[in-house]
């Protein structure tokens, strides 16, 4: 499963555009190959908007840092298949 979060400054571009150069480009790092994702999240936030974070990571923390737009991508286990929720 992939979660993709884009925290942009001014002007965002569309979630859906977003997807597949991400799965494309993360093959061989996170997987072998993107039909291996079973789940997507992708979501947008401006950073100067009004959002809380639960459980800061460093890489997290380091991209608000930054001061500029930027993705986090996280690689998860796919919930279970059997159960739509």
């Amino acid at each position: 499963m992939l979660q993709i979060t884009y925290f942009y400054d001014s002007v965002a571009m569309d979630v859906d555009n977003i997807v597949k150069p991400i799965q494309d480009s993360i093959i061989g790092l996170a997987y072998v190959d993107d039909d291996q994702v079973t789940d997507i999240i992708v979501r947008k936030r401006n950073l100067s908007g009004n959002f809380k974070i639960e459980n800061m990571t460093s890489t997290l923390a380091e991209g608000f840092a930054r001061g500029n737009q930027f993705l986090h991508i996280v690689v998860l286990d796919a919930p279970d298949q059997e159960v739509l929720t």
